[in-house]
């Protein structure tokens, strides 16, 4: 065999294959992982690049299962206020960005639903730095939005508006408008949003792109491709960008279903899959958002939200899809070759969301599709079971099953027992058998993997992400730390049907790798959180390395 193009040895190596192995050290040649251990050092040759592991952890390049680049790119690009935590800060942010940028719309977003009473933040406070400007500002979680009072002007928004039949807009006691605009109230405002220009869109890509390389990602699944809240379709970007070589992840797109329409869609979304899917970007996937967010209670719940004091109140949430809708649109997306993307927040959504999937095994059989449900909050327990007997993989935001103040605030009091105990069932999933999956959904929250797997270890935040000191929230439904760093390179490229050549480390497959700062193994699990990411790998080519490096 000739020499290697690339190898690293002096240290640990984690497969994440069927049995965790590790071995000692990888060689690559022609994007491709050639050899394992001493093999691999065998291969070293004079023009051979040799990596000293110096003892750090090489690891497969980790794969987010549920992420937004675009939106987080443009966040980045525009008002960013995913760094502040207070609305004096947010309104210091909004103020200094306005002053540098001269567009008529003031856009960004990334505020906290915490740093609010009640999570919504009011027009007038924005008033009083934006006093004649629009401005549309989502916070983190997508699922909401702050404007001023100029945006509720140019949209016709008063107390006679009425609520869209997928949102609501929050009003004072006398029916006005406050500020905050919920699920698909947004649309309201957002709809007088100039879109971006096809450039600015390729730029967001590119720093998406960049953020997600730099914390060891190498591959992910976008969650919406398609016009949503602040998102506009970025599937033509993502196509030129794998046209022109531009695009260095490999991506799996999760096509829109637009809840405003029903079967009639199928056509479109079958010629855009086709139109769309070139090179390292394959449109196959179908996102369905069945319900909003516990937050603002419109996560769909089998029983009402409590209204704080332990009592029942008359709202359930959102389902976004009827189930008459759904329990047929599965069933032809399936048959179809489609894979189905669902979000599901509360109990209801996620048991709708399995039933449809055991229509569709009904209809047509088992398929290899490997529909996912993500977020996966509240969980009954007669469903945890479902997920094994039904394939359905579950696909792990591990960065919020922790106590800070929004899960505080604004989810425990209204959920209630048992509830609250069902949140993030982690644990048991897996002890029932499910396939587990991960992502970070960011630009909702972080996208660094690794402070992702500290939560779902410790069930805790990792350093650097505490919002306040709490203990363990739920430990039993903690997993080890080997079961989640699979989950986000095996797992997540099981479900973008790529484990045939990617998420593990094994000759053959693509040389998609991260190099980790240390062993977090060796450590205490209390440090896994601060592992960083020093190189990553796409096809043998480094495509970030960190300046400590």
């Amino acid at each position: 065999m000739p020499y290697a193009d690339l190898v690293f040895t002096g240290g640990p190596v984690f497969t994440a294959d069927a049995v965790r192995s590790r071995t000692d050290g990888a060689a690559v040649s022609d994007g491709r992982i050639v050899a394992l251990g001493a093999d691999a050092r065998a291969l070293i040759g004079p023009g051979t690049e040799v990596v000293d592991l110096a003892g750090r952890l090489l690891v497969p390049g980790f794969q987010d299962a549920h992420v937004h680049p675009v939106s987080g790119g443009l966040e980045l690009l525009r008002c960013d206020l995913s760094e502040a935590s207070t609305e004096a800060e947010y309104l210091d942010a909004i103020a200094a960005y306005a002053a540098s940028e001269e567009s008529e719309w003031v856009l960004g977003g990334g505020w906290a639903m915490s740093a609010f009473p009640g999570g919504t933040p009011t027009a007038s406070a924005l008033d009083r730095v934006l006093p004649d400007r629009p401005a549309f500002l989502p916070n983190r979680d997508g699922h909401g939005a702050w404007v001023n009072s100029e945006a509720l002007r140019r949209a016709g928004i008063d107390r006679d508006t009425p609520d869209p039949a997928d949102g609501r807009i929050e009003r004072d006691a006398d029916g006005n408008p406050t500020g905050t605009l919920h699920e698909g109230a947004m649309s309201l405002v957002n709809a007088l949003v100039p879109d971006p220009s096809p450039a600015f869109l390729h730029e967001a890509l590119m720093a998406g792109q960049r953020y997600l390389h730099s914390y060891g990602i190498t591959a992910w699944q976008d969650a919406i491709i398609g016009d949503y809240s602040d998102l506009v379709d970025q599937g033509e970007t993502y196509r030129q960008a794998a046209a022109d070589g531009s695009l260095t992840g490999r991506v799996v797109g999760a096509l829109w279903w637009d809840r405003t329409r029903g079967l009639e869609q199928i056509d479109s979304l079958v010629e855009r899959r086709e139109r769309l899917s070139a090179g390292d970007f394959q449109a196959t996937s179908i996102k369905i958002m069945q319900d909003g967010v516990a937050e603002n209670f419109t996560a769909a719940m089998l029983e009402p939200y409590h209204d704080g004091h332990g009592h029942f109140t008359e709202n359930s949430g959102i389902s976004f899809v009827s189930p008459e809708i759904l329990n047929e649109a599965v069933p032809r997306l399936d048959a179809l070759g489609f894979q189905v993307h669902f979000h599901a927040i509360g109990d209801r959504a996620v048991r709708q969301c399995l039933d449809a999937v055991e229509q569709a095994i009904a209809r047509n059989g088992r398929s290899n599709n490997r529909h996912h449900i993500a977020h996966i909050q509240v969980v009954h327990p007669d469903d945890i079971p479902r997920f094994r007997e039904l394939g359905v993989v579950a696909n792990m935001q591990s960065l919020w099953a922790t106590l800070e103040p929004q899960m505080v605030d604004l989810t425990l009091p209204f959920l209630g027992a048992p509830r609250s105990a069902w949140q993030y069932p982690f644990g048991d999933l897996l002890r029932a058998g499910a396939v587990l999956a991960a992502g970070s959904d960011w630009s909702v929250s972080s996208p660094n993997p690794l402070a992702a797997i500290h939560t779902a270890v410790n069930r805790q935040a990792a350093p650097g992400y505490e919002e306040g000191e709490y203990e363990p929230f739920l430990p039993e439904q903690a997993i080890d730390l080997a079961t989640s760093l699979t989950a986000y390179t095996a797992g997540s490229a099981f479900v973008n049907h790529l484990d045939e050549e990617t998420g593990t480390v094994r000759v053959g497959a693509l040389a998609d790798l991260a190099l980790l700062d240390r062993d977090p193994f060796a450590g205490p699990a209390d440090e896994i959180g601060a592992t960083q990411v020093l190189q990553t790998y796409v096809g043998g080519i480094r495509v970030y390395t960190a300046d400590t490096a």
